[in-house]
């Protein structure tokens, strides 16, 4: 007897209800999860090099080092590349159309990838944007960018 087909479950619109989805980290990056649930984004800083990296990991990427120090980052930066999603991919995310994933040149040096907050009108590569954030369950605050 095969066992029955579960459901897909999804974090938007409240279709867990927090009780389904329980999310899964690597300790390492415990600290920029707890910072986004604060609404502050937090980078990994190599106290060895002084340079910022992402994602986070228990060593330096640069230098090897694993003396690494959390520091809260000014939140602002400029799109690298971005893509407008316009169809129906996920179920999910669908109640977002149009929108734009991105990946942002943060004011530290790192990459990191995101999504545009709202409309994708004007997303262009080059444009500034700053960090905002979105709780999708009590224990998952996102950070999402918007234009400045």
């Amino acid at each position: 007897m095969s066992e029955p087909k579960k459901e897909l479950r999804t974090l938007y619109k409240g279709e867990l209800a927090g009780s389904v989805y329980q999310p899964t980290r690597a300790p390492e990056a415990q600290p920029f999860w707890d910072g986004c649930r604060e609404q502050r984004l937090m980078l990994p800083q190599c106290t060895a090099c002084k340079r910022f990296h992402f994602y986070p990991r228990k060593f330096c990427p640069y230098c090897d080092s694993r003396e690494i120090v959390w520091v809260q980052s000014q939140g602002t930066g400029t799109i690298y590349s971005f893509a407008v999603v316009t169809q129906k991919i996920e179920p999910a995310f669908a109640h977002l159309l149009p929108y734009a994933v991105i990946i942002v040149d943060l004011s530290e040096g790192v990459r990191m990838l995101s999504r545009i907050e709202g409309s994708p009108d004007g997303v262009a590569c080059g444009k500034p944007v700053h960090v905002t954030f979105e709780m999708l369950l009590p224990a998952l605050t996102i950070p999402l960018f918007q234009l400045s």
